[in-house]
């Protein structure tokens, strides 16, 4: 039975994210890789859909059908993998800056801009609809500061020329945690993620 057609779930598209995440880690993915293959996680409705994304990484072998039963225990927490009703949102500082905090919601790709300018993006309030979320920096002759909850995982993949690119990386002891990925380049600039020391999301399972 051919199952490419069937619907794909919140637990297939994080099953799939996570693959993403850790070919990125061990650089079988450039950063630019991962972002567009994360954007398409979030936009496929079906499993034939989320194949193409992994079938060339170690994990993402094996029919439709495999994949369906791999995942169909697996949902982390709650609603909270549910996908963001926009797949991704700009930040954007030209000669000024921008920032979002408080009780926000985080699409599941952010693109964070700072040109002659600086962006801080506090994420310790934000209301977590997707079990990964995905930071696209680029910072240019400005900066970029981003904090996460210090219970949540912070994994990066960056580089600096003539800038720095620091991420704090942290991993949460409770494995259904959500996950912040930054990536990106600070040319002429910085950009800095690290938790925030004494704020932590409440409840990791409660849907938001």
């Amino acid at each position: 039975m051919d199952h490419s057609s069937l619907r794909a779930s919140d637990a297939d598209r994080d099953r799939t994210a996570g693959i993403l995440r850790d070919a990125l880690a061990e650089g079988r993915l450039t950063a630019e890789e991962h972002a567009e293959r994360i954007d398409a996680v979030y936009e496929a409705r079906t499993l034939g859909q989320l194949e193409p994304l992994v079938r060339d990484l170690p994990g993402g072998h094996g029919p439709a059908a495999e994949t369906a039963a791999a995942t169909a225990s697996t949902r982390p927490y709650g609603a909270s993998v549910r996908p963001a009703p926009m797949a991704s949102e700009n930040v954007v500082a030209v000669f000024g800056g921008a920032t979002r905090r408080g009780r926000w919601r985080p699409a599941p790709r952010t693109n964070v801009l700072a040109l002659f300018g600086g962006v801080e993006i506090d994420l310790t309030e934000a209301f977590f609809e997707q079990r990964e979320i995905v930071l696209n920096v680029w910072a240019v002759f400005g900066g970029v500061e981003i904090r996460v909850p210090e219970n949540v995982s912070l994994r990066g993949a960056g580089s600096g020329v003539f800038g720095a690119f620091d991420v704090q990386t942290v991993e949460a002891p409770d494995p259904d945690a959500p996950v912040v990925v930054v990536t990106g380049f600070a040319v002429f600039g910085a950009a800095e993620a690290k938790p925030r020391k004494g704020r932590r999301l409440k409840n990791l399972r409660a849907a938001n």
